[in-house]
């Protein structure tokens, strides 16, 4: 860990311990999953930083098993849930059932919760469901909790919500609004796989082996490292860097004629908000205690690729929202 730590002991071992703990984790999922490396940090990145994250890749891809492994190996509640049309906000938050109490004879209605309450949810093809039952998730993505037959209930922490969707099929599908993509702290793109990782692949399933993974960290551990990450102390130029660069993306902010043209609209302040603390996570996932600019470099494609609306005649022109985040980034200076 850097010898310029400003703190106390505790927080550097604990430090030290996130570290190691990631690791861990990293050696455990490689047992099922074959390469993804940057997705899992940016996962656990998340995670630690009580973020959210959407999944965006082709089936196939193993996201529902990288997921999977993940719950098991944190040592957490996994639960899935299959999005489909007919899915209704009870299906996934919970119901009254009618119950009778056979010694006094007398009825009364009890809550059963429903798939949302686990800590790590997997929603598989978010997309796919109308936007009453996208809100009842996004409400306790936000709230930590679940408001159902006239009662709110809190969520048991970490809570974190990973979402799915197929970029191909888009029949029959209900987009995430604006407002609701932003409560997502990432966006990941999955790719295929490179041709010596798919045939390592291909041979690990079509083999008999039992490959099973150990629990490295429980929920209390992973609590109290997501309260030490916010205690993680941040440079005012790190900060200022990652504001320019979530202001670069508002064309009323004095962009230049490029930006104003290709974007209709641009980030919010919760892109700079989640710049900073996912810095600070990935800054202790690589052993120093404090985050630097590279650290803001690293995230902003998965923290702005979703909250950036392109205007008609970016699409017209051919640019991507990859293309114009990595303009962006080339003419901000620290």
């Amino acid at each position: 860990m850097n010898k310029d730590i400003q703190t106390n002991s505790s927080d550097v071992q604990q430090a030290e311990k996130i570290h190691a703990a990631f690791d861990k984790t990293r050696e455990e999922i490689g047992k099922i999953i074959v390469g993804q490396d940057d997705i899992i940090e940016q996962l656990l990145i998340s995670l630690f930083a009580r973020g959210h994250c959407l999944l965006v890749g082709v089936p196939g891809l193993a996201k529902t098993l990288l997921i999977r492994t993940l719950g098991q190996i944190l040592d957490l509640r996994f639960s899935r849930i299959q999005f489909t049309p007919d899915l209704m906000p009870s299906d996934i938050t919970g119901t009254e059932i009618l119950e009778e109490d056979r010694s006094t004879g007398q009825k009364a209605f009890r809550f059963i919760k429903g798939p949302l309450f686990a800590n790590i949810i997997l929603a598989d093809e978010i997309n796919r469901t109308p936007p009453k039952t996208q809100s009842a998730l996004l409400e306790a993505m936000q709230e930590y909790r679940v408001t159902a037959a006239g009662q709110t209930f809190t969520l048991e922490e970490p809570f974190f919500v990973l979402a799915t969707q197929n970029p191909i099929e888009q029949e029959g599908t209900y987009p995430l609004p604006e407002a609701q993509l932003d409560r997502f702290m990432f966006s990941l793109w999955l790719d295929y796989p490179p041709f010596e990782q798919e045939v390592e692949i291909v041979k690990r399933t079509t083999a008999d082996a039992d490959l099973r993974v150990a629990p490295v960290l429980d929920k209390n551990e992973i609590i109290a490292f997501q309260q030490l990450l916010r205690r993680v102390p941040v440079a005012d130029n790190v900060v200022e860097y990652a504001v320019k660069v979530v202001s670069a993306t508002r064309s009323e902010n004095g962009s230049d004629e490029r930006i104003r043209e290709w974007i209709r609209w641009g980030a919010g302040p919760r892109a700079s908000q989640y710049l900073i603390i996912g810095a600070k996570v990935r800054a202790i996932l690589h052993q120093r205690f404090t985050p630097d600019v590279d650290d803001i470099r690293a995230l902003i494609l998965p923290v702005l690729r979703h909250r950036i609306i392109l205007s008609y005649s970016a699409e017209a022109e051919g640019m991507t929202v990859e293309k114009i985040i990595e303009y962006i980034s080339s003419r901000i200076t620290e």
